[in-house]
């Protein structure tokens, strides 16, 4: 999809998230959307948990950047 939709439909569902108090789980190829996003997050390679914590821990840890978020 467009970049400008998929950040409307985050916005949405963080609106959703925060004012009904919804959990939502979320299945995202874009990673570095989907951390800043979530509270937790798992890093599934081939079917597998690989990583499991805080989304912004993850997103801060040097080697995860490196290997998964391209940075």
């Amino acid at each position: 999809m467009a970049p400008l939709i998929v950040r409307e439909i985050f916005d949405i569902m963080g609106r959703i998230r925060d004012e009904a108090g919804v959990s939502i789980l979320l299945v995202e190829q874009n990673a570095s959307l989907a951390l800043e996003f979530a509270e937790d997050a798992y890093l599934l390679e081939t079917g597998r948990i690989v990583i499991a914590g805080r989304a912004s821990e993850i997103s801060k840890d040097e080697g995860i950047r490196r290997s998964y978020l391209g940075y």
